[in-house]
């Protein structure tokens, strides 16, 4: 493992509000976020006000901010105490974590699960154990989403002049991953056209119980 895998907190500790200044630039054409698309996805599987956990949360901005706009209830975790402070300071009435998502124990369950631009942070074997992490938290029939790299290896990229870390497994494993913990994949789209993301979308089975 790079040994870039264990400074991605403390980097965006220390350029949390310009990755935010930059995160709110990347807008669609008519204002509306990005991965808007994939939220109302997302939304179109959820009851109504459902609880969603925002794994890897940052400022909030836009992902917890839509969803909260679109009527649900977010709960949001990030390992970033810059990143919390955001979070907490633009939606106050949203419960917030601030935690890593390694090992992650909320002891509750939600029916929407978003990993958007944090999975793909940690290494090839925290990401395989954060599969069982999203089963824990998930309540019938919850949807998933997350993002990811295009094939297994590491990637370093730049976050204000410094090395960011990256990392993806083969989407064969993902898919086989999602299937061992009870979610069914629904859609996985590389390089999607509205967000430039390699996109899953995935439901845990609906217990009949």
């Amino acid at each position: 493992m790079h040994r870039a895998a264990e400074r991605v907190i403390a980097l965006y500790d220390a350029h949390g509000r310009q990755w935010d200044v930059d995160r709110r630039r990347e807008r669609q054409p008519d204002g509306t976020a990005r991965e808007r698309h994939w939220l109302e996805r997302l939304a179109g599987l959820l009851p109504a006000a459902a609880p969603v956990l925002d794994v890897g949360c940052g400022s909030g901005t836009p992902i917890a901010q839509t969803l909260i706009a679109l009527g649900f209830t977010v709960t949001g975790v990030d390992a970033s105490g810059m990143m919390m402070e955001l979070f907490r300071s633009r939606l106050p009435a949203a419960a917030a974590y601030l935690a890593d998502m390694r090992g992650l124990e909320l002891g509750t369950q939600f029916h929407g699960l978003i990993a958007w631009n944090s999975l793909f942070h940690l290494s090839a074997n925290d990401q395989r154990a954060m599969f069982p992490t999203f089963a824990r938290h998930a309540a019938s029939g919850a949807a998933l989403l997350f993002t990811s790299g295009t094939g297994h290896g590491e990637a370093i990229g730049r976050l204000h002049g410094e090395p960011l870390y990256h990392a993806s497994l083969d989407p064969q494993e993902y898919a086989a991953l999602l299937a061992e913990n009870g979610f069914a994949l629904r859609e996985h789209v590389v390089d999607d056209p509205h967000c430039h993301r390699n996109v899953w979308f995935a439901q845990h089975a609906v217990s009949t119980g």
